[in-house]
């Protein structure tokens, strides 16, 4: 699968096999996302990779969502902001650094013949609570993994180019 198709055929999975994912591929995965570009290649990220039924149970305090705790596996994708480039007028690139990397290792693990969802509406606080992350590290996104038990049907609904690109000038 080249690129773009993974992008173009991608979907958000909620439906996962009892298949635990193989170590060299979640590997791979996880390179993927050390492999991402940052501002000033500062790489201000931490990944908590999620096995444990246990734990993901203990997740559902800040995400309820039964699909989710039965995923094999749960990416936690963690921010440094002491660690990431700021712009001068005082822009921080964490949130976009995370982003990125999150994406790659997205895209690789549909590649792989893997399915995931970003989730970003989860309480942080229970999150590192549960899983003993530092105030100062900020948890921006939350990835559920595993072997996808459904499928999902053409591309969704996205704006025409006409809409959201213009050339030289607003």
């Amino acid at each position: 699968m080249n690129v773009f198709d993974a992008i173009r055929t991608r979907r958000s999975i909620r439906k996962y096999l009892n298949k635990p994912v193989e170590r060299e591929k979640l590997s791979k995965i996880l390179e993927a996302a050390r492999l991402s570009p940052s501002a000033a290649n500062r790489q201000p990220w931490r990944f908590i990779v999620v096995t444990d039924q246990k734990i993901k149970e203990e997740l559902r305090a800040a995400y309820d969502e039964d699909w989710f705790v039965s995923a094999p596996v749960i990416i936690v994708g963690c921010a440094l902001p002491s660690e990431a480039w700021v712009r001068s007028d005082g822009e921080e690139y964490w949130k976009v650094d995370l982003a990125i990397a999150m994406q790659n290792l997205i895209l690789e693990a549909w590649e792989l013949g893997l399915g995931t969802c970003w989730i970003g509406a989860f309480r942080e606080d229970e999150v590192k609570r549960i899983l003993g992350i530092p105030d100062e590290v900020r948890v921006v996104a939350l990835a559920s993994l595993g072997y996808p038990a459904e499928e999902k049907g053409s591309v969704t609904k996205r704006k025409p180019l006409e809409e959201i690109v213009s050339y030289n000038y607003w």
